[in-house]
Order: structure tokens, then sequence, then C-alpha cells
């Protein structure tokens, strides 16, 4: 047998002027054939997972077609149009298949499809017929489509955040792949999609309140029927339509099952709306709190999140330290011109320098300082431990680091790079430890990464293109109403009552939906609405 692995990952941030160009994949992955064997069979990435699944099952992978690009603005229309015909025509130069893995983000957005994800992956369907197997993964961030549904047999989602768990969950997508080649389960899946979007700041799985929504779905799935279930915890920096959070479910044979427990999921997640408000902790509070306390301290700063989309030129935090002159502190800013400045001025000198910002009015303005340039490097660096987004080859471009008189130092960069491992800093000499306070652009992600080396985490409620508080984002075509936007509202979807997690679920399904729970749900209670 031979089954198909394709994979066009890109998380859109339409809150950015910027758009995403085909040189942004080519910086980072656009492959065909044998080369992403090579560049990923051995990765923490899901196409990974994809690789050793089939090996496992004596089934060969077909290697088609890979593209990624990290997190910025919309695909530009066509980029996105010639990227998809790309893939197309490989899939059609691949020869006969019994089934295709895919690996798509789940927030993606071109300029001419808000949902970039469910027209790629129909027009997949579309090449492969109705009735091969198309099982896709997705990020734990994806803005769930009922189009995706659709157009796929099964999807199966990460279950970490940070996202450490992708080679895993590529794995349990190929050995289901093998499983419906092989006839052994006959796959029938059903979304539910309540109207709520999860606060980026509460998305770490490993604690409250995410942790214990995903123990009671674990549970539903222990039942021999339930082949997967998938929390989508949704990307609030798109505003589309389908932005917001979502489950889906796969069973085994039974389409009303799977919508039975997609909503009994939905309704589980709706009922702990009131646990997803954070409170949230100004730039001002939170160096104040670290200035008080001992240890070491990770500043996250959520309004510019490199993996998010955002700019990675934001000061705040910066100006901030640097005003009060807080020594043994860490900074990474993505300024190619301040890079250019501290190279032509060498190692050991002392130059002006006006550092990040102002480029958008967004994110903090020019921070002008007098800096001695610490050292210079090339910005390529690996990491080999498992992090969030199965990222381990990084190139950052052209390098400077460089120290404030006031004891601040700034990793200036040439490239955007989200701060997804430690590797960052030690490539360059730098050791974290040697830090008492580390910013880094992001919210859960960089955890994985600092987590180990510091003793508090602060999430910094920063203003920019991904500021925590979503609710301050200028949304026009998101759903309406939704949760926390309209606080108030109603769902009638919840008058469906989850079905008892202690529960048998092998009893008849007229049993587990009878009466006294009312109606089987439909596999999409909640539709999508329209762009406008």
């Amino acid at each position: 047998m031979r089954v198909g692995i394709i994979a066009f990952l890109q998380e859109s941030n339409t809150f950015i002027d910027g758009v995403t160009l085909r040189h942004h994949f080519e910086e980072d992955l656009l492959i065909k054939g044998e080369e992403i064997r090579e560049r990923l069979a051995a990765s923490a990435h899901e196409v990974g997972g994809f690789f050793a699944a089939l090996e496992e099952e004596s089934i060969e992978a077909v290697p088609i077609f890979a593209a990624r690009a990290y997190p910025f603005g919309v695909i530009e229309a066509d980029t996105f149009d010639g990227l998809v015909e790309e893939m197309l025509e490989a899939v059609r130069a691949a020869g006969p298949l019994d089934g295709v893995l895919a690996a798509p983000h789940g927030a993606t957005v071109a300029e001419n499809h808000s949902d970039a994800d469910g027209y790629w992956l129909m027009a997949v369907r579309q090449v492969l017929g109705p009735a091969m197997p198309l099982i896709a993964t997705l990020d734990a961030h994806a803005n769930l489509s009922q189009q995706m549904v659709d157009a796929t047999d099964a999807l199966l989602a990460y279950r970490t955040n940070p996202h450490l768990d992708q080679r895993e969950t590529g794995l349990r997508a190929g050995r289901l792949m093998a499983r419906a080649v092989r006839g052994e389960v006959r796959l029938c899946q059903a979304a539910a999609f309540p109207p709520l979007a999860i606060n980026i700041q509460v998305q770490n799985t490993s604690e409250a309140p995410l942790k214990a929504m995903y123990e009671w779905a674990a549970i539903l799935e222990a039942e021999p029927r339930v082949l997967s279930q998938s929390i989508l915890l949704g990307f609030p920096y798109a505003d589309v339509v389908e932005m917001g959070s979502s489950v889906v479910v796969v069973v085994d044979g039974d389409k009303a099952l799977a919508a039975c427990l997609a909503q009994s999921l939905a309704v589980d997640m709706w009922s702990r709306r009131l646990e997803f408000l954070p409170d949230f902790l100004s730039p001002h509070q939170a160096v104040d709190e670290a200035s008080a306390g001992t240890g070491r301290y990770l500043l996250l700063d959520m309004g510019d999140n490199v993996g998010g989309g955002a700019p990675a030129h934001g000061t705040i935090l910066l100006e901030e330290l640097n005003r009060r002159g807080v020594s043994s502190a860490f900074v990474c800013l993505y300024d190619p011109s301040c890079v250019k400045m501290a190279t032509a001025a060498g190692v050991g000198s002392r130059v002006e320098l006006e550092l990040g910002g102002a480029r958008d009015g967004l994110h903090g303005d020019h921070v002008q300082a007098e800096c001695e340039v610490v050292s210079l490097h090339e910005g390529k660096f690996r990491e080999t431990q498992a992090r969030h987004g199965g990222f381990m080859d990084f190139d950052q471009g052209p390098t400077a680091v460089v120290r404030t008189l006031r004891g601040v130092t700034v990793m200036l960069t040439s490239r955007r790079v989200p701060p997804f491992s430690l590797e960052q800093l030690r490539s360059c000499g730098l050791d974290p430890l040697s830090f008492r306070f580390i910013v880094a652009k992001g919210v859960i992600a960089p955890q994985a990464a600092y987590g180990p080396v510091v003793d508090h985490i602060l999430l910094v409620n920063t203003p920019g293109v991904t500021c925590a508080d979503m609710t301050q984002l200028p949304f026009h075509f998101r759903r309406k109403p939704m949760f926390p936007f309209e606080p108030e509202i109603a769902w009638p979807g919840e008058a469906v009552q989850p079905i008892d997690a202690n529960a048998k679920l092998g009893i008849p399904l007229q049993e587990a939906a009878g009466d006294d729970r009312g109606p089987i749900p439909s596999s999409n209670p909640t539709p999508l609405f329209p762009v406008k």
C-alpha cells in the first residue's frame, strides 16, 4: 500500500499590515518528494510521525509536497494560489495512492480565502475522489471550519500547548490511516462549534482550566468506538468567521455517535467559559513584581508574540527595564538595521542605536541607547529536543548581541524567529542562567524552553497585534454573538446535556442520547456565518 504525505502550514494574523509571500516559505520550508523524508522524517514535527507510523505498519510513505512559513500576515493571493496548484500537481503526479496524510495548520488565511485550509483540503479531496481516506492533523490553535471537516475523513489535533506532541499526533494519524486503508474501521467524524473564543493567556493545557477539560475528553476516547477526540483552542488573531474554539470527534462507523460526543465536549467547554477570563498584568506591574521578587523571571511579551505573527520589534518591556536601570536582563528584537550598524562598528565598540519599535505605532517607540557591541554571529542554531511547533533548525540571519550602558543585553536579529529554543541564546555565547530577567515574545510556547531555567513566569499584557485582551482588537468578520465579546450571550446548544464522563459509552446510542438528554445534535449546531 502507498500513502501520500502533504503539508501546508502557516498561521495567519489578519491584524498585521504585511502579507506572507513565497519567499517566506522558501526561507523556512518549501520542498517536494524525497527531500521531505530527508528533512522531516526524524523531526519532532507531525510529518515525522507520519513517516514513523507508516514504516511500523509496513506501508510505503510517498512524500509529495511540504510548505511551511513562520506566523505572519495573511498569504498573498497569487502566492497561495501558486502553492496550492503546485501541491495539486504533485499529488496528481504521485501515482496510485491508497490514502493521503495531510498536515494543515488550521488557522491559515489567504487574501482570497478566509478559510484557506478548508479550501486546499477540499481541492485535494476533489483530486483524490470521495472514497480515498484523507486524514489530517491540526495545530491546537486551528480555527476549525465545517469545510475542513467535510473535506477529510478524520482530523486529529495536537493535545499539548506548548506543542510538544506533534510527532505523537502524526503517529496517531498514521496508525489510524493504516486501520482505515485495511478496512478495519469506517471513519466517521463530526464537529461542534460553541460561540466561544478561549483567551490565549489561559491556553496552557497542563494547567487549569484546560487540564480538566482534556482529562474529561480522554475518558470519552477510552470507549472502543471512539477513534479520536480533538479540542481546538482557536487562534484569536484572525478576523474571520471561522475564528473560535471547537471540538471534533472521530468514531468507527456511527456518525450520530460522533455528533453526540462532539456536542457533549462542546457543552463542557462552554460551561467553563468564565474560567477562560484571565487577569491581565500591565508592563509596569510586571516589572514591579519581578524587581521586588527573588530568583529568575521570565516576562512574556504577549502583545508582540512572534509565534502569533507579531513583528518582534516591540520595545515596551525593553524601555521599562532600561529606564529603571535593571541589570542582568535579556531582550531579543528583530532589527536588521541595528544589526548592520553594530556589525559596522565591530565587537568591543560603542555605538548609538535606535533599538526596535516605531514601525507600526503599536509596539512601542525606538529605545535610544548607547550600546557596547558584545558579539556578532551568523544566527543559525539547532534544537534537538521536542519544542513548540516541532522546529529543529533555525536561521535568524546575521545577529548582533549588544549591551546597553544600563545593563540590558539585547540580541538583534535580521529575521524574525520565535523564542522556542534556548539554543537561540547559547549559540551566541549567552548563558540563560546568567540573567535575572528574560523577556520572551510569546505566551505559552516559550514556556517549554525557558521554564526549566527560571523560577517565575509572568504573562504581561503588552499592547500590539497579539495583545492578550482580544476584546481590544478591531474585529469586523468574527461570528456574532460570541463570548467573551458579548459576555451575556446564551447558546441554545448548551440545552443538550453532556454525557456523563463516568458512564459506559458502550450502551446503545438511543440510551446514550435518550429523551432525558435531548435529541441527537447535528454535527454543526452553530453554523458558521458567511463573511460579510
